[in-house]
């Protein structure tokens, strides 16, 4: 997906009435187009993508009708709105689980199955607060692994900047850039979502890579720092580092490790519920704690 955009390639979301199970590239003769498929969906069956696209006719109308007709379980449709892919019904996520959470069970008992009616009647209901932003980002990195709304570090960014946290663009720069923020030997911060970790050979050096909203930075650990923060470096899903640019004369651009901190735990100031649950202290500043941390974050490649 992150080639794709970086090759101007259009990547559009998941959806109930445009995606089959795997990837496709559209626009032969026009701009391409990357229309995401439900394999990217967390938890979601292949079997259930092709009864979906079997039975999809002229489109779906609503989440009813897509019920009705396909007849998948109510875990399939709950997979479905978690995942935001009832978009072209024009269905915020939060509106789409609100419809799937009424419809009956799968299984309805004996007794009851006769009630059931092919569409539900409608109800008079105040209009659901919009989702934030940032908590459809939260949710997209559950269900799939990534967004296209948005990078995760964005939201962070203002909290980021009160510390003094460089961005990895700061940090890096362009090949072509004269004059680049972070020279040679400065001293910087900087954080990001860990993408991969990498101890080549028997040197015992790790290379790590964080993105953020702006690109990414290279970090370099040598040995003796990956004894003192090896918690810190395999564990961290967001990382800070403080270290040293190095720059070289051709342009490429490493952060020198000298300190490393486990962030991972911010990712809570992304819900809506940050700040009532259990505190913690850093620098000052109280957080807390969020059993969904585990999978805000999709593991890095990890390669040894």
């Amino acid at each position: 997906v992150r080639d794709a955009i970086e090759h101007g390639v259009e990547v559009r979301h998941v959806d109930v009435n445009d995606s089959i199970w795997d990837n496709t590239l559209e626009g032969n003769a026009g701009p391409l187009a990357l229309q995401l498929g439900f394999r990217q969906v967390d938890g979601f069956k292949q079997d259930w993508a092709e009864i979906l696209a079997a039975r999809r006719g002229n489109r779906f109308s609503s989440v009813d009708n897509l019920a009705r007709r396909t007849e998948l379980p109510k875990r399939a449709l709950v997979i479905l709105a978690e995942a935001d892919c009832f978009q072209s019904l024009e269905q915020d996520r939060r509106e789409a689980l609100w419809a799937v959470r009424r419809l009956p069970d799968s299984e309805d008992l004996p007794l009851f199955a006769i009630q059931r009616v092919e569409e539900q009647e409608e109800e008079n209901i105040d209009a659901l607060p919009l989702m934030p932003l940032s908590e459809h980002v939260l949710a997209d990195y559950q269900m799939l692994r990534f967004s296209l709304k948005a990078h995760l570090m964005r939201f962070l960014r203002e909290m980021l900047d009160e510390e003094g946290v460089f961005s990895c663009h700061d940090v890096t720069g362009d090949m072509e850039d004269q004059n680049p923020k972070c020279k040679d030997g400065d001293h910087v911060i900087c954080a990001g979502i860990v993408l991969t970790r990498q101890m080549p050979g028997d040197a015992g050096v790790v290379f790590v890579t964080l993105s953020d909203e702006t690109g990414v930075t290279n970090v370099v650990v040598w040995p003796d720092l990956v004894k003192a923060f090896r918690a810190e470096i395999m564990g961290a899903r967001m990382m800070v580092v403080e270290g040293k640019v190095q720059r070289s004369e051709e342009g490429v651009v490493h952060l020198v490790a000298e300190r490393i901190f486990d962030r991972t735990y911010e990712l809570d100031r992304l819900s809506e519920d940050y700040g009532t649950q259990h505190a913690r202290k850093w620098k000052g500043r109280h957080v807390h704690r969020h059993p969904r941390n585990v999978r805000v974050v999709p593991k890095s490649r990890d390669f040894h």
